[in-house]
């Protein structure tokens, strides 16, 4: 699928306000066009609100409506998120007032390297529209037809081009991310992907043996689901090989739940809502994917695992103390239903690890995305990642230079650190099990709740036997995006797309 297909609506370079066919004019902060300036003024004496709440008025100097987003007073702790917000708080009064066609005056700040491109970036992600309203009332299919940018930057066409690469990406997570439950399940998923990465390699596990011997953690969770042929689940495999030999080797795996009823350990109390966003790690893959496919990094070899299954609830449901071995050897006993995350993912994160030791791969990183725990929420708050580096690629620094990159660009990380106690909970408890999948307790009101999935994962796929001193050590970092992919209602975010590619894919 081409990138213009991807985007939510006509985008363009502007040189001037005039004759550009806009019908308003957003700025953001102190930007301000010289012409108006003057005007500015006049209105910011007249109204002591002016530079502190979003306003539209009609400028008779240009003879245009404005709308003008300001930004707040930055202190040391603020990022270039200021600027993003501002973005999409223009759009957003721009698309209530009516208006089509509006220009953005994109800001430059001494503060931050790179406002221009997350302006553009906040601008473009307020202009997204769910799959589902596209699909069902074309009418609605763009909130505006044409976005104007005006940027003074002598690097204006390369921003914007980045700019649109990157939300060609966040516009294929957003998609599997706010689909409902029948919209983006598994099947429906996997002709999502096929449709949009067309031109990129793509193998989808299906098969009910093929599931049951290689992937028999996911199995589990897929036996309820699997009596509903549009609810089956599938494994999705994905991979670009670059036209040179290989520096490094990216191995992603997305943990794709695309409704989470808590299986027998069912989710009461009217918790259930949102749990359709369950699915925003593989989102989050695929859309990295898509941005791959259109940079083709000539010497990074990508490899890409979406877990899409249903945690249903029925007769052939998965229940608490089956032990299962995984696909590494190991006896998994079950310990709830509703942390189904780690199982989902484990056995494709063995499958790569496999690949990397007997391929020899150059430099592998293997990386796991999830929407794993609401611990992770709590503890990092609305909008952030949390990074945990195993011991390989924490010694070479990797979750501190992806939080640095995140920070940069928009999307911010927390890292969290593995100790021994993390491998301590999972330990089996019972002669006949080696680890515990999980214990009764929700995250939220567990110790170190969002540590012990990447140690499970760790334990449960043998990639514990491939550390710093190990004949073959392997990076391995697990992402936990529970805070920072979706709080339903709001849009999925496409989250950590923007950082994972800043990371990887420009160096």
């Amino acid at each position: 699928m081409r990138i213009d297909e991807l985007l939510p609506c006509r985008v363009k370079l502007a040189k001037r306000i005039q004759k550009s066919n806009c019908d308003a004019v957003c700025i953001i902060g102190s930007e301000v066009p010289s012409e108006l300036v003057g005007e500015f003024e006049q209105l910011s004496k007249f109204d002591k609100e002016f530079d502190s709440a979003v306003s539209c008025f009609k400028s008779f100097i240009l003879d245009l409506p404005i709308v003008y987003s300001p930004v707040k007073e930055l202190t040391d702790y603020h990022d270039v998120r200021t600027y993003q917000q501002a973005a999409a708080k223009a759009l957003e009064r721009a698309i209530k007032g009516g208006f089509e066609s509006p220009m953005l005056v994109v800001p430059a700040s001494q503060s931050f390297a790179n406002t221009e491109l997350c302006t553009v970036l906040g601008a473009l992600n307020q202009l997204y529209v769910p799959i589902q309203l596209r699909e069902d009332k074309s009418a609605e299919a763009r909130r505006v037809q044409k976005l104007s940018l005006l940027m003074t930057s002598s690097k204006a066409e390369d921003i914007l081009k980045e700019a649109l690469l990157l939300e060609s990406g966040r516009r294929i997570a957003r998609d599997i991310g706010v689909g409902d439950p029948e919209r983006m399940s598994p099947p429906r998923v996997e002709s999502y992907v096929n449709n949009a990465l067309c031109s990129m390699n793509m193998k989808p596990i299906e098969d009910e043996n093929a599931l049951a011997r290689g992937f028999p953690l996911f199995y589990a969770i897929n036996r309820a689901a699997r009596q509903v042929p549009r609810h089956r689940g599938c494994i999705i495999l994905l991979e670009y090989v670059p036209p040179k030999p290989a520096r490094k080797t990216l191995m992603l795996v997305g943990k794709g739940v695309t409704y989470d009823t808590g299986g027998t350990d069912i989710q009461a109390g009217r918790v259930m809502a949102g749990k359709s966003r369950d699915k925003c790690g593989a989102a989050a893959v695929a859309g990295f994917m898509q941005i791959v496919n259109e940079k083709k990094p000539a010497d990074v070899h990508v490899m890409a695992a979406l877990c899409m299954v249903r945690n249903s609830l029925g007769e052939e449901s998965y229940v608490c103390d089956e032990i299962i071995t995984s696909r590494a050897g190991v006896r998994v006993r079950v310990g709830s239903t509703d942390t189904e995350g780690p199982m989902c993912i484990a056995d494709a994160l063995c499958r790569f690890k496999e690949k990397a030791v007997e391929g020899k791969l150059p430099d592998p990183h293997l990386i796991t995305i999830a929407t794993m725990t609401g611990h992770a929420h709590l503890s990092a708050g609305d909008g952030y990642s949390i990074a945990i580096d195993n011991s390989v690629a924490h010694k070479a620094g990797h979750a501190r230079l992806l939080q640095a990159t995140g920070q940069a660009f928009g999307e911010p990380f927390e890292v969290s650190v593995l100790r021994p106690d993390d491998f301590d909970f999972n330990k089996g408890k019972a002669i006949g099990e080696d680890i515990v999948q999980s214990n009764k307790t929700p995250s939220k009101q567990t110790k170190r709740g969002h540590q012990s999935p990447a140690a499970f994962l760790i334990q449960a796929t043998g990639l514990d036997k491939h550390g710093v001193d190990s004949k073959f050590p392997i990076k391995y970092t697990h992402i936990d995006i529970a805070g920072s992919a979706c709080v339903f209602p709001e849009m999925p975010t496409g989250a950590p797309i923007v950082a994972l590619a800043k990371t990887h894919l420009d160096t």
